[in-house]
């Protein structure tokens, strides 16, 4: 399929956004919206965003991957990714322009990119969002990272001969003992429901998934902390009871794969299980 490139400049609120579209000579009725994760900009590590946007172009979809206000080419302050809200708006706006036979998004998004997406929704209610596809989202708080390291990192160092040999040789550190005290006691702990925005953004993600009407493809990187630490936070909080099990959910675990995909073969799966789960979304 014939595909082209080109870049944009939109507003948000009084900043002007720099993003690229990639778009086939006819696009679907159903376009997608890159939300990196961050601190990223619009090309991502290893260019996956630019090999997704390429692949997700070829399948027949117009696709826009943008820099946030203060990222990468686009003006304005640095800012989280709990408070891209504006631009995730202004990207969509951006893309319906851009390809005017679109006419509903999904957001893609990776890490704390996967986590705007949830809060955009969360927030906005937008009608125009028809899937999501989420990537290792970020659900970080102290206690679940201490959890996490506990379970996926500790655990295993304390079955390994080579660990209780340094230990009783006397060559493991008393700081590394007191680290994994101290996230024991943190593990322990448990989540505590906290009062400001910030602390809540976890509960705001859970809230939009067990909302979200459209459809939501996971993709879950078997060799990252980020992931593990998600599906800890699944199965143990209330909030996201019963989150995997929802009908219009579909997980794909890919076992080999890290953070970013970064292995050719990890990142060329990541973008065939997209195309094809957008292409069960809508008629052909």
């Amino acid at each position: 399929m014939n595909c082209v490139e080109r870049a944009t400049v939109f507003g948000c609120s009084d900043e002007t956004l720099v993003g690229i579209v990639s778009a086939p000579s006819r696009p679907r009725s159903i376009g997608v919206v890159i939300i990196v994760g961050g601190p990223q900009y619009r090309a991502g590590s290893h260019r996956q965003f630019v090999l997704l946007a390429r692949a997700l172009s070829a399948g027949g979809y117009a696709c826009l991957r943008f820099d946030y206000r203060g990222m990468g080419d686009s003006s304005g302050e640095l800012r989280q990714f709990d408070a891209v809200n504006d631009d995730v708006a202004a990207a969509i706006a951006a893309l319906r322009r851009e390809a005017p036979s679109v006419e509903k998004v999904v957001l893609w998004g990776l890490c704390d990119g996967a986590s705007a997406a949830l809060l955009y929704w969360q927030a906005t209610r937008d009608a125009t969002v028809e899937g999501m596809c989420l990537a290792n989202p970020w659900v970080r708080s102290q206690e679940g990272q201490a959890r996490t390291q506990v379970k996926h990192y500790y655990l295993q160092r304390l079955r390994e001969r080579a660990f209780w040999v340094k230990l009783l040789s006397g060559r493991v550190a008393t700081s590394a003992l007191s680290g994994l005290l101290g996230n024991v006691r943190l593990a322990l702990k448990g989540s505590q429901r906290h009062t400001n925005a910030q602390a809540r953004f976890q509960e705001r993600m859970a809230d939009a998934w067990q909302r979200f009407p459209g459809r939501i493809l996971l993709l879950l990187s078997g060799q990252d902390y980020t992931a593990k630490e998600f599906m800890d936070a699944v199965e143990r909080e209330a909030a996201w009871q019963g989150a995997l099990q929802r009908p219009n959910v579909e997980r794909v675990d890919l076992a080999e794969a890290d953070h970013t995909f970064s292995r050719p073969a990890d990142c060329q799966r990541a973008q065939q299980l997209s195309v094809d789960w957008l292409g069960r979304l809508i008629p052909t």
